[in-house]
């Protein structure tokens, strides 16, 4: 993982903790666990980044409600 994506990531992180009301290592756990973090977030760096903070929050939401992380 470069600087970057790590970079981006705790953005992630950040931004989901703030949507969902949950603390940040929670919700890195919940990624962790769903492996969202691993096989969406860093390997989706290069698209993902150029999005604006209210639609990497969308996606992110979307996709653990689809994966049974959240409801």
């Amino acid at each position: 993982m470069t600087f970057d994506q790590l970079d981006f990531t705790t953005y992630c992180i950040g931004a989901l903790s703030e949507r969902l009301k949950l603390s940040q290592p929670t919700v890195f756990r919940m990624l962790k666990d769903s492996d969202i973090l691993g096989s969406y977030i860093v390997p989706s760096y290069e698209v993902l980044h150029t999005y604006s903070p209210e639609y990497i929050a969308d996606d992110l939401v979307s996709l653990m409600k689809e994966r049974g992380v959240i409801q």
